[in-house]
Parts: C-alpha cells; structure tokens; sequence
C-alpha cells in the first residue's frame, strides 16, 4: 500500500487584500475530502511547503513560475476561463498550461492545455461540516433574499427586476467571507445567483457552499450555464422570462418552502469522494515522479524578510523571533550571528546563510521593536553582499504611530541612520558601512508628505566599501588600531629553531 505524502493548501493574499478570503470555502472543502482519505492535510496564507504536495488556491493573483522548481506544487483553477470568462493574465495561463493543475469545469481546461484528460476535475458539492446544529425554519428567517458577490450592470439589473415585484433583496454594504458571511446565510430565506461573466458559468463553490448550510438558492439559467447533475434538483432555476413572474408569484409560498426544502435535502445525497481519491491518487503519482527527478540542493536564499504574520514574501526567507507568525525559520538577528549557518525549516528545508550572500534585506515595521539594533545591523551588514540594499520602514519620532504599540523600544528620525553611514566604526566594523540612499516620508496613509506630516520613514542603506580614507579614520578611533590578528599565522607556523640560533651567538661572541 503506498504511502500518502502529507498535503498543504496555501492560498495567494496580496497584502491585505481581503478577496483572498473567497478561498477559504473551497480549501476547507479540498481538506475534509482529503482528511476522510486519511490524508494529513496543513493549510495557511502565502506559504509552501518542501515536504508536500502544495495545492494553491489564487494563484491568478500573482505567483511565481521558478516556486515550482522547489516545491511540488497542483494549482486550483476556481476562475472562469474562456471566451466570456474573467480577464486573467497571459502569465496565469502560461503557469497552469506548465504545471501540474486541477479544475472545477472541465469547460475551462481546453484554455490552457491541449492535454484535457490530464488536468482532473473534481466537484464541490454537499458540505457536511457546515450542517451543524440547529437550522431556523426557512419561513421564520428575518432576511428575504440575499445577494453575494461582486456587483456588475447585468447582476445589478437582475436585483432590479427582483425587487420591482416586492421582494426585498439584502446585500453587503462590506466585503464579507467565512462564519461572518455564513451568519447572514444561515438567516436568509434564500440566496439568489446571478452570473458574472457573459460565459455564464455556473457558480459552483457558492451555491454548493450555501446549500451545505441549509439556505436554499434560487439560481438564473442560461443556455451556457451547464451544471451538473447534483444541482439539477438541488437548485430552483428560473430563465431570464420566467424571472418576473417568478418572484412576483411564487417566492416565498407555501409551494416556493415545499420545493425549496425538497431541494435542500436532495443536495446532502451527493458525495464526490470518488473524485477526491482519484486526485489524491494524482497527487501521490505527481510526488512519485517528482522524487525521481534530482531536487534542488540546500537553498541559498538571496532576498530577506524580516517579520512574518501579514507581511510573509513567498520565495523570500521570512525570518522572525515569533513561531506564531510561521515564519520559515525562528531566529533573532538582535543576537550575535556566526555565519555561515545551517538552518533547518518546516517550511522551505535546509537553508545555507552565508556572508555576502544577500541581495535585498526588508524590514517593514521592525527595527522599532528590537532591543539590540546595533547588532541586528552588524549581522545585516555582514549578510548583505557589496551594494546589497536594507529597505526599511520605520515609525517617526513625535508622530502618533512612534509609540502605538506596546511592544516599540524607540523611535526614528532622520539622524538615526548616522551611526551606519558615518560613525560606522563605534560599532566595530572597518571593511564595510551603509550609504544611504534614498530617504522619505509617509503620512498614516503611507503616502509621501513632508515632515510635518509624517507618520512613518521610508529608508533604503546601500552597503558599501570603506574608503582608504574612512579606513583611516576608523584606525585613529578605535582602541586596537584595527590591525589584523596574527595569532592564527603564528599557530600554523613551524617553531624557529631557537638552539641553532644560540650556537650562532657564540660563535659571533668568541669571534669577537
């Protein structure tokens, strides 16, 4: 019996963009499926893993190609492809037509591969983790009919037509996803599903979603909607001519709740276990083929970000002091570093660090909450190749943001870089020093203002080679001359001989 490899689901979120959030019902249903197979399953924002089989949700949103290469990576095409569909970018098509993908609408593949047997196509369908506890009765729920989801001329044309025969549509004023949205679902009298895209593909992740919670939904069909046979009697289809009549005549009698409950109880009959073993059999083949295939040796990463939680760079080395932010590794920079260093991460596998390694350190928000700053730029200083760049964003002393968080140690003004640039040799180095080369202020709102104004400063350093001259400097400064230490010359070399020396004494002294 072959052994399953653990499996990870990450989701793409660019920073703060909260539409990520769309995802979290489709990997939850991704991961009950693959958990009732007796898969371990992990799922988390923006991060792989080395030792799985990455599925990742959005990667139209920005992902990058080369990832691939380290990671065992399935994408999970929940966007609707074609003539009509959603505008993706040529890069997300060229991704899924290299990769290794998987689909909800065996309609979009022939978009991105001519290989259609080889991308599997797996349903959502009834959702048994959400019908938990008590259901209000549909005639008793406060909320007519609810809207979800992004608002275009032809949706907003339907709710139109809906509410111009009486009944009252609700809609989110806010973006709203997860238990949050699922409150408003769970007391309304039914959801109602408009297409987005002239493609008109059936919108199977949100209908399946708000079945599974015990809502009825009311769907428009069209000629292209085409879903399958789960939802053919789970669903209460109205054409574009029998909308009007429709919820003018029957929504909300005594028949629209006998049918509406028939439909409901149609929906948890539907199980696509068959499905998930199927891909879960693709997904162990996939892993099989990859092992075959020479990994790549320990990572050297070039590009550094220091802090995690919401600010995590996939394809950077994510380092912070706190595990909870599921960093790639836990380590504090504030503290003496002996380079090189081996570390070891759950998340990317062995790193190697070495000096003169890095190319770019980020810093958003960070060197307020450092005890030890000196330190934690010594180690920089030391990682960073020649023109290597330190980006940092930092709170402006006197501003409201300096000392909003308990945990700031100091604040920053314009002169808190001179110790790096020019005072360079109170901290001990003599080889290398920062250059700053860009500096500017940000108002609350991150945008550029003056000083009066500013919240937080944007700093780029540059590190760069001492001068002869600066050099000098630094020797006149320091206690030690910054002279080399021989003592390793010496151990590695061979004794005089000291007793040959003396008979040459003797003899020069009896010449004499």
């Amino acid at each position: 019996m072959f052994k399953l490899p653990p499996i990870h689901l990450c989701i793409m979120q660019p920073g703060g963009y909260v539409h990520s959030l769309g995802f979290l019902d489709p990997a939850q249903y991704f991961r009950h499926q693959f958990r009732r197979l007796g898969a371990q399953v992990s799922m988390s924002k923006n991060r792989l893993r080395h030792n799985a089989v990455n599925f990742i949700f959005g990667a139209h949103l920005g992902f990058d190609i080369v990832l691939r290469d380290r990671y065992d990576c399935v994408f999970v095409n929940l966007e609707q492809l074609g003539e009509g569909g959603a505008q993706v970018s040529e890069n997300y098509i060229r991704l899924l037509s290299r990769s290794a993908v998987v689909d909800y609408d065996a309609r979009n593949v022939p978009s991105y591969t001519t290989q259609i047997d080889d991308v599997p196509v797996v349903p959502l369908w009834f959702a048994p983790y959400l019908r938990t506890g008590s259901i209000m009765p549909l005639a008793e729920r406060p909320i007519d009919l609810l809207f979800i989801g992004s608002m275009n001329e032809r949706r907003r044309a339907l709710l139109d037509r809906i509410q111009a025969q009486g009944v009252n549509v609700s809609q989110f004023d806010s973006p709203l996803y997860g238990p949050e949205r699922d409150h408003f679902i769970q007391q309304s009298k039914a959801v109602f599903n408009a297409h987005f895209y002239e493609s008109s593909r059936f919108e199977q992740a949100r209908v399946s979603h708000c079945l599974s919670l015990g809502t009825p939904v009311i769907s428009e069909r069209g000629p292209l909607t085409g879903p399958d046979a789960a939802f053919e009697h789970s669903v209460i289809w109205v054409d574009d001519a029998q909308m009007d009549s429709y919820f003018a005549q029957q929504f909300g009698t005594a028949e629209f709740y006998k049918r509406a409950h028939q439909a409901l109880e149609d929906f948890t009959a539907h199980d696509p276990i068959e499905a998930y073993a199927d891909l879960l059999a693709f997904a162990v083949g996939y892993a099989k083929t990859r092992s075959e295939q020479a990994g790549p040796p320990t990572w050297q990463p070039t590009q550094i970000n220091l802090g995690s939680g919401k600010d995590y760079k996939l394809g950077w080395l994510n380092i912070d002091v706190l595990e909870r932010t599921q960093p790639d590794v836990v380590l504090d920079l504030g503290r003496p570093l002996s380079l090189p260093l081996r570390l070891d991460s759950p998340l990317v596998g062995p790193v190697d660090l070495a000096p003169g390694s890095i190319s770019v350190i980020y810093a958003n928000n960070v060197l307020e909450h450092v005890p030890d700053l000196t330190q934690l730029m010594t180690n920089c200083l030391q990682l960073l190749k020649t023109g290597g760049m330190m980006h940092l964003e930092v709170p402006c002393e006197g501003a409201p943001t300096a000392w909003q968080d308990p945990t700031h140690v100091r604040a920053m003004n314009e002169n808190s870089w001179l110790y790096y640039t020019d005072w360079f040799w109170y901290l001990g180095w003599f080889e290398h020093r920062f250059s700053a080369q860009s500096s500017i202020y940000l108002d609350a709102a991150l945008q550029p203002c003056s000083k009066e104004k500013a919240a937080f400063m944007r700093v780029v350093l540059v590190k760069i080679q001492t001068s002869p001259q600066e050099r000098m400097t630094a020797r006149v400064m320091r206690p030690d001359f910054g002279l080399p230490d021989d003592t390793g010359l010496l151990q590695s070399m061979k004794p005089p001989r000291l007793a040959s020396a003396k008979s040459a004494t003797k003899q020069r002294l009896h010449t004499a």
